[in-house]
């Protein structure tokens, strides 16, 4: 099956939502179908706004996978003005109704990220990496991840991720793990823990 790289189609901006619902088991945390949607969408335009690099693959018309980064001096690729909008109102509900448990999540990043950034000095990191689940195609990760780093050849890249996603990818292309941390999420019905970390590469020339 022949895959292409393609600019990112801003009707497939749904499939990129329902493939990080799916793939960072979100809902893990949310069970409420509506809320589940518009968390994803929030979290789709938070980091489609941050992101210097849009990477798309596709297989013929579908949507296979995305991946975007933030490198550091380089410009935006993409910004919305009604996508900020949504992103600060969906901010201003999840710190009335939902602080607790997003502020552990994002304190315990902050946590590794302080730490690693005592004695790193990265150019950039990826911020969302996502396969089609339903394309019976293997390596569409690491299709995208090779093409971002034939663009950013000489740079150290990091990412965050997490117990609930398949950090070991990383592991195998030579992420090394530099951080790590325990966090506990209390959500409306249970409790979890989650094993934080942060990876990172320099990216060889």
């Amino acid at each position: 099956m022949t895959l292409t790289f393609r600019n990112l189609e801003k009707k497939d901006y749904h499939k990129a939502i329902q493939f990080a619902i799916k793939g960072m088991h979100f809902d893990w945390y949310i069970k409420n179908k509506l809320l589940l949607n518009l968390y994803g969408r929030y979290f789709w335009y938070l980091e489609l706004n941050r992101a210097t690099e849009i990477i798309a693959l596709y297989h013929e018309d579908v949507l296979a996978g995305v991946l975007l980064a933030e490198i550091s001096g380089a410009p935006k690729a993409h910004t919305s003005f009604g996508q900020m909008m949504y992103i600060k109102l969906f901010e201003f509900l999840q710190n009335s109704f939902a602080k607790e448990s997003a502020g552990a999540y994002d304190a315990g990043n902050n946590q590794l990220l302080s730490e690693y950034l005592s004695d790193h000095s990265p150019d950039g990191e990826i911020i969302f990496l996502a396969a089609n689940p339903d394309i019976p195609i293997k390596g569409i990760g690491t299709r995208l991840l090779d093409e971002l780093q034939k663009r950013v050849q000489g740079k150290e890249i990091y990412l965050f991720t997490d117990s609930a996603c398949t950090y070991q990818f990383y592991e195998k292309r030579g992420f090394q793990r530099q951080k790590e941390k325990i966090i506990s999420l209390k959500l409306p019905y249970k409790k979890i823990d989650l094993q934080c970390m942060l990876y990172s590469k320099v990216i060889d020339k």
